[in-house]
């Protein structure tokens, strides 16, 4: 099959002999995995990456092969005459590399009605298999799509007219076992297109996104490709700094949207302050323990007993009042000094929506204690389902050491990127929206909310701190922002809920017990701890 997908490279490259490479490179391999295994993929992309060779690739490959293996009919749209040739071009390129019995080009017009019903016809070209399916590339959105089957690929899909409709014409392919690609440079953040990146991710919209931007590219080999293309032809191409330098140049300040893959204008507030007081509700508690900093160089006896006396004081109470036929979830944002660490437990109503029962803040709260709190928590919230720890710095001692007690299965050890913000806060957007969850009512929480903006397209806490507004000591940084969306991201996880079940006497029931003699109770008590 090699010798066969070589000949997808022009002649000129394939007389300079030698090893030639992977035809598709890595970022194009990716897109037809994806289509393979999803029925819609929504691609967002950069400009000058070759996905039209890769788009092709995977039409020709859908439309030659039987039915018994996957095949169908592979239906083209572009926005104007130029692509729909230059696609068609490149897919009867792979047709002679893949399937030498493939037909020539055929250009004919496509039937079709306006909207008031009347028929037109629509340029359009043809490639046919002797599987019986064809490709069909259009110059012009369809109207009568309800009538057609088989892969439908949307390209540049910003730039059409009538995306939303021709989506809602579209799906009815994939009653049929049909599949659809969206792929599309930006065009703003309000285009359609975007609006459909963000459902998806949002999890509003069941489509798998990929993302491909021009340094991924860069990363997967393209200037190599380009270089080589370029050889074949007898063509020089600058060194690969200098060849980026240049790409980036001829955008200029378009560049983040065509070659990055984030849309004009994606910078703003990502949740109004309105839409977080609507979803704020005044009874629920946020229990805040602050100490000093000589709090940390007492004995452990004392910083353990201290602690233990708080949580049956302050939290013991809340906790008694949860609800045991709902599961639970957590997440935690850790701090040691100058943020807050902030614990939010989350129940999950019969209605599906995010309670949390209270909100623990800490400040300046030593690791062992914050094991300590993390820890008494948990092993009292009816049905633990699963809970998100920031696993990043200092923060990674802590979810480690749950992920050990509680399990790896259960506890997401989570370490911040670019992508985990791309993928996850859309979703905790659209709960706020959806009003599947809740914050207290109070004006430190929400600011920490209201603090969250869309950064280049990536929805993140700014680096910008606030002062609190009960401790004029201690500024804020989204803190509890960021541990309500851990546990929003915990109560997503696929996992079957648990209830802890004492071993009877031996196990301590008190916070100091829990503490030093774990969830099984290895150790008699406190005494035994000390050696008393």
């Amino acid at each position: 099959m090699k010798a066969e997908l070589a000949q997808a490279f022009p002649q000129e490259l394939r007389q300079l002999g030698g090893e030639l490479p992977d035809v598709l490179l890595s970022y194009q391999q990716r897109l037809l995995a994806s289509t393979a295994l999803h029925q819609v993929t929504i691609c967002e992309k950069s400009r000058r990456i070759g996905m039209t060779w890769a788009i092709a690739a995977d039409a020709v490959l859908s439309a030659g092969s039987a039915r018994s293996a996957g095949g169908m009919d592979v239906l083209y749209i572009g926005y104007n005459l130029d692509m729909a040739r230059e696609f068609i071009d490149t897919a009867a390129m792979w047709a002679k590399a893949f399937l030498p019995a493939a037909s020539e080009v055929e250009e004919f017009l496509f039937k079709d009605q306006d909207e008031a019903g009347a028929d037109r016809d629509i340029q359009a070209f043809r490639i046919s298999f002797g599987s019986g399916f064809d490709i069909v590339a259009l110059t012009s959105k369809p109207r009568s799509l309800r009538g057609r089957q088989g892969y439908l690929i949307f390209d540049e899909a910003a730039f059409h007219d009538d995306l939303a409709g021709m989506m809602k014409a579209g799906l009815a392919f994939l009653m049929w076992g049909g599949k659809i690609l969206v792929i599309s440079t930006h065009d703003g953040e309000a285009n359609p297109f975007n609006g459909l990146v963000t459902d998806a991710r949002s999890g509003r919209k069941p489509f798998k996104v990929l993302r491909v931007t021009f340094d991924e590219a860069i990363a997967d080999g393209l200037y190599e490709r380009v270089a080589l293309m370029m050889k074949a032809r007898g063509q020089e191409i600058a060194d690969k700094e200098m060849w980026i330098s240049e790409i980036r140049a001829f955008y200029g300040d378009d560049a983040e949207e065509e070659l990055d893959a984030i849309p004009a204008q994606g910078s703003g507030v990502a949740l109004g302050r309105a839409m977080i007081e609507a979803r704020s509700d005044p009874d629920i508690p946020v229990l805040r323990w602050t100490v000093p900093d000589s709090f940390a160089r007492q004995p452990e006896h004392i910083r353990v007993a201290e602690c233990a006396d708080w949580l049956e004081q302050m939290v013991r109470l809340h906790l008694d009042r949860l609800l045991p036929d709902a599961d639970s979830v957590f997440g935690q944002g850790f701090a040691r000094y100058a943020d807050l660490s902030v614990l939010w437990p989350l129940q999950i109503l019969k209605n599906m929506k995010r309670l949390p029962p209270f909100i623990i803040e800490m400040g300046n709260v030593p690791f062992a204690q914050q094991k300590q709190i993390l820890f008494y928590v948990v092993r009292r919230l009816p049905r633990f389902r699963a809970g998100a720890l920031d696993a990043g710095g200092n923060g990674s001692y802590l979810a480690e050491a749950a992920a050990q007690e509680f399990g790896f299965d259960r506890i997401e050890q989570v370490k911040f990127s670019e992508q985990w913000y791309r993928d996850e806060m859309p979703k905790f957007i659209a709960a706020f929206e959806d009003d599947d969850t809740t914050v207290p009512r109070d004006r430190d929480i929400i600011n920490d909310h209201a603090s969250l903006r869309k950064i280049k397209g990536v929805i993140k806490v700014p680096d910008l701190r606030v002062q609190d507004t009960k401790d004029k000591n201690r500024k804020r940084h989204g803190d509890s922002a960021i541990a309500h969306a851990l546990a929003y991201y915990a109560s997503l996880m696929d996992v079957v809920p648990m209830e802890f079940q004492s071993l009877g006497t031996a196990r301590p029931s008190s916070a100091i017990g829990d503490f030093l003699g774990g969830a099984g109770g290895g150790r008699g008590g406190y005494g035994d701890y000390f050696g008393g």
